[in-house]
């Protein structure tokens, strides 16, 4: 028999341990033999819970018990997460975790001290939720150079723009929507302002790499100034607006960025709404494939944490390959970049077309100001065209 230990039993931890217990049988047949949670670590007590039997408050307990072959982190945070896996692979425990702001800080460190104990450090639930990406990349799309990714990695900034894309509404309303659902916290920072998705991002950067891409040298630009007159103007385009993490080959150089993005209707992520997440991996040989599905919530989270504690038992002194190097990956100045950009601003057509050239307009009949499309520009030209035009009231990168 083989024992685990949940640390957190909040909403994955509390998924994790109904998965395990309801498809006992199951996961049984899969790998061989039987599962069980021997701990869940958490500082609350749960009366009456069926987690109370197994219920402890002392990390040690579990650090210290050799039966522990797999340790299954979901509270989240760096602290004490960090120091509780770190010393879990280090006494010979794989570690499973849903953690995306753990994997993105220290993903290479951490797998690279799993190998040298002939364990794993596996974390297919930290981008996605319940979709199978971090796998797909590892194991299945290895005779291929990735030349991009783009996802809709954050449920909750694509519910808000698609009740705004679907029923005209504002941008606070919607948020306020999302929040009595459930779909946003209290504090929507994280995801509103897109550092939820940057750090799902740089771990499949990092990934399709093989070197470190650190998240906070992203671009990264949320959602909270998109507003309903921007979606008229997308509607007139035929267009829908959506918060992108994107990680690209450019020349010879690696691109990545958050941020949101005009698509058109033959784009693969177009139709991906509501809550639901949606992956672009483009392969120099395979093309295009697309992953989409639950990207978050508790039994989609929780299922994709108990697939890799299957891969992990099934591989109990066998490291899996992960190529994720230590050695940071040097990203191309993002004011390199070149793109299309919609502009909305109050100036005349003439003023527009002194700064820009050649526009393409867009017309949503709004009073008092215009709409248009650049050529192919710099985000560094571009953010000299609109200081010089001076009347920018806001601006959206074209997708293409």
């Amino acid at each position: 028999m083989i024992k685990v230990a949940i640390l957190g039993y909040g909403t994955v931890g509390s998924g994790v341990f109904e998965i395990i217990n309801e498809n006992k049988e199951l996961l049984t047949s899969n790998i061989g033999d039987e599962m069980e949670v021997k701990y869940v670590l958490d500082l609350r007590d749960f009366p009456g819970d069926p987690c109370e039997e197994v219920l402890v408050h002392d990390y040690n307990i579990i650090l210290n018990d050799p039966e522990v072959e797999v340790v299954i982190e979901v509270m989240g945070g760096l602290k004490p997460a960090y120091d509780f896996v770190k010393s879990a692979l280090e006494a010979g425990k794989s570690v499973c975790t849903s953690n995306k702001e753990l994997v993105a800080k220290y993903g290479a460190e951490l797998i690279k001290i799993a190998h040298s104990h002939n364990r794993n450090f596996l974390f297919e639930a930290a981008v996605g939720g319940g979709i199978p990406i971090i796998r797909p990349i590892n194991m299945h799309i290895t005779a291929d150079k990735i030349c991009e990714i783009t996802g809709i990695l954050n449920g909750t900034t694509n519910y808000i723009l698609t009740k705004m894309d679907k029923e005209g509404a504002d941008f606070e309303s919607t948020l306020k929507t999302a929040q009595d659902l459930g779909y946003a916290e209290r504090n929507p920072e994280a995801d509103i302002e897109g550092f939820d998705a940057v750090r799902k991002i740089a771990i499949l950067a990092s990934l399709a790499k093989g070197k470190t891409v650190d998240f906070e040298e992203i671009y990264t630009e949320g959602i909270s100034k998109i507003t309903a007159a921007d979606f008229k103007y997308a509607k007139v385009m035929g267009r829908s607006i959506k918060l992108l993490g994107k990680c690209k080959n450019e020349d010879d150089a690696v691109v990545a960025s958050v941020a949101p993005r005009l698509l058109a209707p033959d784009h693969p992520l177009y139709n991906v709404n509501d809550v639901v997440n949606g992956i672009l991996v483009r392969g120099n040989m395979v093309g295009d494939l697309v992953f989409i599905g639950s990207g978050a919530g508790k039994l989609p989270t929780a299922s994709a944490v108990v697939s890799d504690v299957v891969d992990s038992i099934r591989h109990l002194n066998v490291p899996t390959t992960i190529l994720w190097d230590e050695e940071k990956l040097e990203l191309e100045d993002f004011s390199k970049s070149r793109k299309k950009f919609f502009v909305r601003t109050d100036a005349l057509k003439e003023e527009a077309e002194t700064v820009f050239g050649a526009v393409e307009y867009v017309d949503a009949g709004i009073s008092g100001e215009i709409g248009f499309i650049t050529e192919k520009i710099s985000e560094e030209d571009f953010s000299k065209k609109a200081e010089k035009l001076g009347k920018v009231i806001s601006r959206i990168r074209v997708e293409e």
